[in-house]
């Protein structure tokens, strides 16, 4: 799994803001730093609940109606979330205030990533994979099977 990891974030080398791989992770193969067990990636951790202010679903900041998180967007084209196979199924975006959302294609919130952690989180403030950054810029995602289904609805 290490070894995917970093094969991962040698694809995402590139500009900060890129196509980024998504892929499904075995939760109990995860370094404890990337899983849920450190605290800054706690779903218990305050900065990462869903009603924190900057993880809000109720924030415009968040929601696909403002334009910056709209499938509207050219911008959001160039942040692409694909699979393996190679299919899209979403795109990400920042809101602002350090929060990296997923949404699907349909620009539906999916996912978000607060500040200061390097974990994914569901709307309801389920632990859902994590995030790599690449060292060039770039990201990869890894969420769990449960999770990933988010993206796909």
């Amino acid at each position: 799994m290490k070894l995917q990891i970093a094969a991962l974030w040698l694809i995402c080398a590139g500009p900060v803001w890129a196509d980024a791989p998504i892929f499904v992770l075995d939760q109990t193969q995860l370094p404890f730093d990337l899983g849920p067990g450190a605290p800054a990636n706690s779903p218990a951790r305050q900065g990462n609940s869903p009603s924190a202010a900057a993880n809000s679903s109720a924030s415009g900041a968040n929601s696909s109606s403002a334009y910056a998180n709209s499938p509207r967007n050219p911008e959001n084209a160039k942040r692409v979330l694909f699979t393996r196979e190679g299919d899209v199924v979403g795109y990400y975006a920042e809101n602002g205030s350090g929060t990296l959302n997923l949404f699907t294609l349909g620009g539906k919130r999916a996912l978000y990533r607060p500040k200061g952690t390097k974990s994914l989180f569901s709307s309801t403030g389920d632990w859902c994979g994590t995030v790599a950054a690449a060292e060039a810029g770039g990201f990869a995602f890894g969420v769990t099977r449960k999770c990933a289904s988010l993206l796909l609805n």
